[in-house]
């Protein structure tokens, strides 16, 4: 059966909900929605976003109020929801929520930035194993489908200035080498499976107006296990739609 899912960082839930996030969640008409940097504890949640026609709705929120968080509306509801990675320093964060459905896992992540010291980006090479590990795991069992904020540019393809932001968290050596291991080891990135050119992008700054002029990064990603690669059949970004300094992305496959 054909299934089309949407990932989104919309850089607060409640902010994006009052620029008519429930419409475009309802004419998208897709199955599953993953949201990244929600910023809302389930009692923070706005009223029109508690019951959604046709939609349910999970939530992974982190103990620090207006910071990180992910959601995932979904049609069908899954056979088990699963809120945290089992590690104390990820979980508190709310950076993760996984779906099981009979033939296969939904992984929605909103991964560390590496921001504000070598600290964070320890912390960020610390969820990236974590995270594959899992991923190699679960591949084992079931297909694997996993989306989300990654927080780094792979290839200098993937963002406006490469030379400029070599020493910048988000195109580090160190960071680019673990989205590598992603793409050798156990995921395909969906994106590049259908467009090879320059200048699509997912992020764009705020403060410089860089979405205007398409100066960007792109660090959205819908990856998939090797094994539902062949059931990929379309990827793209959603670059026309507003509400957040993140572009919404697509995918199509057959499950």
């Amino acid at each position: 059966m054909r299934k089309i899912f949407l990932s989104w960082n919309v850089n607060g839930l409640r902010a994006v909900e009052k620029k008519g996030f429930k419409d475009w969640l309802l004419n998208t008409g897709a199955d599953i929605v993953a949201l990244q940097e929600t910023k809302c504890l389930p009692e923070q949640l706005p009223e029109s976003l508690k019951e959604v026609p046709g939609y349910n709705l999970y939530l992974s929120s982190p103990q620090r109020k207006g910071y990180s968080g992910v959601g995932v509306f979904c049609k069908e509801k899954p056979l088990q929801v699963t809120y945290n990675l089992g590690i104390e320093e990820f979980d508190i964060e709310g950076r993760f929520i996984m779906l099981e459905y009979q033939n296969f896992y939904f992984i929605n992540c909103y991964f560390p930035n590496g921001g504000r010291g070598e600290d964070r980006i320890a912390y960020k090479l610390r969820f990236y194993d974590t995270f594959l590990k899992l991923v190699k795991e679960l591949s084992k069992q079931k297909f694997v489908i996993t989306c989300g904020d990654v927080n780094t540019a792979h290839k200098e393809i993937d963002l406006e200035h490469p030379k400029e932001n070599q020493d910048v968290t988000g195109f580090l050596p160190c960071e680019r080498a673990w989205l590598d291991r992603f793409f050798n080891e156990a995921l395909v990135d969906t994106f590049r499976i259908f467009n090879k050119e320059p200048k699509n992008y997912t992020w764009w700054d705020y403060k410089t107006a860089a979405r205007s002029r398409n100066v960007g990064w792109r660090l959205d990603y819908f990856m998939v296990d090797f094994n539902a690669a062949k059931n990929v059949k379309g990827a793209g970004i959603l670059s026309d739609v507003m509400g957040s300094d993140h572009a919404p992305i697509s995918l199509t496959i057959d499950l």
